[in-house]
């Protein structure tokens, strides 16, 4: 239950639309469902504007199954993460209206619908193996609703692919740049645009890369300002700071409102 799911359910009760036993059985399972082997946290949409997500790769299946069960009657979006064919057949039997975006290994039900998608988002990667970390964040994005413009296989080691797409990246809020690698393409990048980049290392590359740590170390000793790091391979993480972040220009106004908020 969100600020506004709340705030209608208060004016209804107010004005006798709705009973109290109606508005005891709506607060039943607030601030959070209680399982047994998890507590969803019924409440997050409230603190923090989103609904809890669900990290699926090393729950049991029946685990995720009962928690599938749970959020079906939800009226909020439903979404789990780190997911692989088998578990989206155990997530479909418990929510009919589930979708499965395999390359981000998302799947969702997106019931809190909007109508006019915010611009401002681009996600940009250095290699066509950074692309399922890459769907995590840009569908991530989009679920909770944004426009996204994928920009993907620009990478440094052929610079040239970038240039045309500059002036799609200044116009952006804000920038995600999903590189394994030496990840690189981060520190080039920041360097030509004004928006805040969100730095994202993935775990692609030769033995020396340490499955990301590579990466990892060489954004977070970038020169070059205005750019934040997650952790290795969090495309979820990326894309809900890149929704905050273009929210927040959004809100506030953006110097950049002609470009991105038509």
């Amino acid at each position: 239950m969100d600020k506004r799911a709340l705030e209608d359910l208060l004016d209804n009760f107010s004005q006798g639309r709705v009973s109290k036993e109606e508005v005891l059985n709506a607060l039943r399972d607030f601030p959070y469902i209680d399982l047994g082997f998890a507590r969803l946290d019924t409440h997050r949409p409230f603190r923090r504007g989103i609904d809890e997500v669900v990290f699926c790769k090393g729950k049991a299946k029946e685990h995720v199954r009962g928690i599938a069960k749970a959020l079906s009657t939800s009226t909020g979006n439903v979404v789990f993460t780190h997911v692989d064919d088998e578990t989206f057949d155990v997530i479909r039997q418990e929510i009919s209206d589930i979708i499965y975006y395999r390359e981000a290994q998302i799947a969702a039900s997106v019931r809190r619908k909007i109508s006019k998608p915010r611009k401002g988002i681009a996600v940009v990667t250095a290699g066509t193996s950074d692309i399922r970390v890459a769907e995590e964040a840009a569908v991530i994005a989009e679920i909770l609703g944004n426009e996204v413009i994928r920009i993907y296989d620009v990478g440094v080691a052929g610079i040239h692919r970038l240039f045309p797409h500059l002036e799609t990246l200044r116009k952006s809020n804000v920038v995600v740049a999903v590189a394994g690698m030496e990840g690189a393409l981060v520190t080039v990048v920041a360097g030509l645009i004004s928006s805040p980049v969100i730095a994202v290392p993935t775990s692609v590359g030769y033995g020396s890369h340490f499955s990301g740590l590579s990466s990892l170390l060489a954004m977070l000793n970038t020169c070059v300002p205005g750019i934040g790091v997650v952790n290795i391979d969090n495309g979820f993480g990326a894309g809900v700071l890149a929704h905050m972040i273009n929210s927040l220009a959004y809100r506030g106004g953006s110097d950049k409102d002609s470009n991105t908020n038509g």
